[in-house]
């Protein structure tokens, strides 16, 4: 770009400027393996002495100019995408991460991630603490051990609605000499951009609203390039020792800033492959444009149903940050200014039962595991996506058996009430 474009011009244009002649849409290079014509110069790739692509499962032309649109969104330094939103929370963590470590993490998170976390990562030799992220500083640098490798959080947690204390965790972190690390799925950087509250990585699952029509499934990690590996290099061999894979290269030495994002690429991306297809970043991208617009009308309805919500005598309780009365409107006013997100956390008066036959009555809106949808989508969170966790990880992950998660879509907002209000005379009466 010749000038910094603000948000909303990123959004159409970052990543990608066609010259004379090309397409104005970057190309899709469904390609597994890209032409050298002499040895030497592929060598030099394998070395990471050379700039370039010779295999899609390091890197390919198609998603990296999909990754660099969304680190210029989030203010990074670098990208890379992943198939899928668990594989760029485990690559932002497995990257500096080995068996014998440990992470500190809030417990008001997706539920497939409190698993991957408390379960899967054990299993590699990782430990996990969760915390209460509402907890004081004091109670939870309790958590921290000398093994501890980073700390993570949610900007808005899926499906609890709680807004994260980013400078907050960003202190506690910076204190023990490890990164933060955020996903920022729900709030996107249209609403919220962790690095300029202290984060160091962010990560998206942009199956979400960086796609919003439910089309691709992939991730992102993003990096800073602020936080100092080598100021702490004993925490972190991985980058601040010499890669005997790549001839003794030591990443962060090597390319400084950078130095996080290539060892993704160069060492977890070339042994476990989690690329996505370039059609699918292809179709990302087309997403990609009109995330400011979009994000603007999910935030206006769903401010409207929630206020609906609010006031209706028959729900028990509403979540969202955009309500004057509820816990996290203070940090939200701080942090997402211009809106949360369009997802809003509920309960009826009633039992379980209640919950499914107001989902089962809906006519319009979708039950769905999606959410973050151009469409309104609705899931009993304790039912399915979260069925898989005991009551006591319920508990811990903040989702009562009675939470309904509403994702309130972009249609006409009067059209998204009236079918809420029909499946609650039929649920409730």
């Amino acid at each position: 770009m010749k000038k910094n474009l603000r948000t909303a011009s990123l959004c159409v244009h970052g990543g990608y400027e066609a010259k004379n002649g090309e397409p104005i849409e970057p190309p899709i290079i469904q390609s597994t393996t890209f032409k050298y014509d002499n040895s030497e110069e592929m060598a030099m790739l394998f070395d990471l002495k050379k700039e370039g692509y010779f295999y899609t499962r390091l890197q390919n032309p198609t998603n990296d100019v999909v990754a660099k649109k969304i680190a210029q969104l989030e203010g990074g330094v670098g990208a890379v995408l992943t198939s899928s939103g668990q594989a760029a929370n485990f690559y932002a963590v497995f990257n500096i991460c080995e068996a014998g470590d440990h992470i500190v993490t809030s417990n008001e998170i997706y539920g497939g991630t409190f698993n991957l976390f408390g379960v899967t990562l054990k299993k590699l030799g990782i430990d996990c603490t969760f915390v209460d992220p509402n907890d004081s500083e004091e109670t939870i640098q309790k958590a921290f051990r000398p093994n501890t490798k980073a700390l993570f959080g949610e900007t808005i947690s899926n499906p609890g609605c709680a807004v994260l204390d980013i400078e907050k965790f960003a202190r506690i972190a910076h204190n023990n000499g490890v990164p933060l690390i955020v996903d920022n799925t729900f709030a996107t950087p249209i609403n919220c951009r962790p690095f300029e509250w202290g984060a160091d990585i962010v990560t998206h699952s942009t199956t979400k609203y960086l796609d919003g029509t439910a089309s691709q499934v992939g991730g992102c990690v993003v990096d800073s390039g602020r936080f100092d590996w080598l100021a702490h290099a004993e925490k972190f061999p991985g980058l601040c020792t010499p890669d005997e894979s790549y001839h003794g290269l030591t990443y962060a030495k090597k390319f400084g800033a950078m130095g996080y994002i290539t060892k993704l690429v160069a060492q977890l991306m070339r042994d476990l492959g989690s690329i996505p297809a370039p059609m699918n970043s292809f179709i990302l991208n087309l997403g990609l444009q009109s995330l400011h617009l979009r994000m603007r009308q999910h935030c206006a309805n769903a401010q409207q149903v929630a206020e609906a919500l609010q006031a209706d005598e028959r729900v028990a309780w509403v979540h969202y940050s955009g309500l004057p009365g509820d816990a996290y409107h203070q940090l939200a006013e701080k942090y997402l200014p211009n809106g949360s997100c369009g997802v809003i956390a509920f309960g009826l008066k009633g039992d379980r039962d209640t919950a499914i036959r107001f989902m089962d009555s809906l006519q319009m809106i979708n039950i769905v595991t999606h959410v973050a949808d151009a469409r309104t989508c609705v899931l009993h969170p304790a039912s399915h996506t979260h069925r898989q966790l005991t009551d006591e990880q319920l508990r811990q992950a903040g989702v009562a058996p009675d939470l309904i998660r509403l994702s309130v879509g972009i249609e006409d907002a009067d059209d998204i009430l009236d079918d809420i209000r029909q499946a609650l005379n039929k649920a409730v009466g």
